[in-house]
């Protein structure tokens, strides 16, 4: 076989359907969220505003944060040393896992090194802890979800997005005495919906089902103490299995599970993705500590956030933008067509020195692809100024409404 041919095949595919993924080589500067540095292919520095980060409250550069990770690195130095079961536990570690569980109100929580190996690793687990276990995964769960669904050898089934109906009758359908487990998120983070949690919790009740909730895309942001809209809405003590990140929000990096102290212990015996990986540097995980810290008494930050999101809509709206907005803060605007996405994130970048990513298939359905933006607390009157400027001429420019782009 001609490995280097079938590669070349593969790679010229994406070329050809107008998805291959280009990245963009910024620094981030220190005490300037969301300002950065591009490296223009021509060798020059350019300055950018980052609008499509997922340092949502601009927390990876907070002072607080910043300070307890130097003080961190002093202390301790880079690395870890090794997994949680072999030298790579340390008290900045518990001290974390302690204060998610708190966030959540739960009696545990376990640390992972990302949201997604999480998310594979415990709903992989799952089926080895309850045999026979099925799992009712929404049909746009992320794929972090999807994959640990897929992997962990047990029952399945994928209810319509949203339809708690549907889900109905997928339940009733089953055994009624097989273990069951409802895997949803609270923010789907490309269209920026809610998910129907009172009546998944509700269904749930009546099945004697458990429910895992991914709230990757609210923790930090959503409920008095950031704890995500599970706290919002006080339902928080009816959903069995959370699932956040440290990576989004809380601007460092990780991700975690909060529980009851049993099913975190089992998780932890059980999961090959927590035991066999090495763990979060200390530094990593105090800098996260103070960032969940900080962000359970700053509410005046989350209403920033969210004031910036409903100006940004406003504003795109004003301009006839086709916009979806299911009133968080996510401002998704749909282009529908790969090559026009990046041709439009180009011009952003090169022309105005704004930095959005195309967002293009498998992320989304093909015909739905978009620029997906998320303003910050610190995105200004002034960059936001900019962005709807340069959205307004380049989209009347190029009359993406009328999908010419390509004349």
């Amino acid at each position: 076989m001609d490995y280097s041919a079938h590669l070349d095949q593969a790679i010229a595919r994406l070329h050809e359907e107008g998805r291959y993924r280009t990245f963009i080589d910024i620094v981030r500067k220190q005490g300037r969220f969301p300002h950065a540095t591009w490296s223009h292919p021509d060798g020059s520095e350019r300055p950018v505003t980052v609008w499509c980060g997922n340092d949502y409250l601009g927390m990876g550069q907070h002072p607080k944060v910043l300070a307890a990770m130097h003080e961190a690195v002093d202390a301790t130095g880079a690395g870890s040393g090794g997994t949680r079961n072999i030298s790579g536990t340390t008290l900045y570690h518990k001290a974390l896992e302690a204060e998610l569980a708190d966030l959540h109100g739960k009696d545990a929580a376990l640390l992972f090194t990302s949201a997604y190996i999480a998310n594979d690793a415990t709903l992989s687990t799952l089926p080895k802890l309850f045999p026979g276990l099925i799992i009712y995964s929404d049909e746009l769960n992320h794929a972090s979800m999807i994959e640990g669904i897929r992997r962990n050898g047990g029952a399945k089934r994928i209810f319509r997005h949203n339809d708690v109906a549907h889900l109905r009758a997928l339940i009733a359908a089953d055994d009624p005495a097989a273990p069951k487990l409802i895997a949803f998120e609270s923010i789907y983070s490309m269209d920026g919906d809610f998910g129907p949690m009172k009546e998944i919790c509700d269904l749930a009740d009546e099945f004697g089902a458990l429910t895992y909730l991914d709230e990757v895309h609210a923790v930090g942001m959503y409920g008095p103490r950031g704890g995500g809209v599970s706290e919002r809405d006080r339902l928080a003590h009816r959903i069995d299995i959370i699932n956040g990140t440290l990576a989004k929000a809380f601007g460092v990096m990780g991700g975690y599970i909060a529980a009851t102290e049993k099913m975190c212990d089992a998780i932890r015996s059980y999961a090959p993705g927590f035991i066999f990986t090495t763990s979060l540097p200390p530094a990593v995980a105090a800098g996260a500590v103070t960032s969940v810290k900080v962000l359970k008494t700053d509410q005046a930050r989350r209403e920033q956030h969210q004031t910036a999101a409903r100006i940004l809509k406003t504003r795109f709206k004003a301009l006839g933008l086709p916009l979806i907005d299911h009133g968080s803060h996510i401002v998704p605007v749909i282009v529908g067509d790969p090559k026009h996405t990046k041709l439009l994130s180009d011009m952003l970048l090169e022309d105005n020195g704004i930095y959005v990513q195309p967002i293009n298939y498998p992320t989304v359905p093909r015909g739905t692809e978009r620029l997906r933006f998320t303003p910050s607390p610190l995105h200004g009157p002034k960059e936001m100024d900019a962005l709807v400027r340069a959205m307004d001429a380049l989209w009347s420019h190029c009359a993406l409404n009328r999908a010419d782009l390509s004349a």
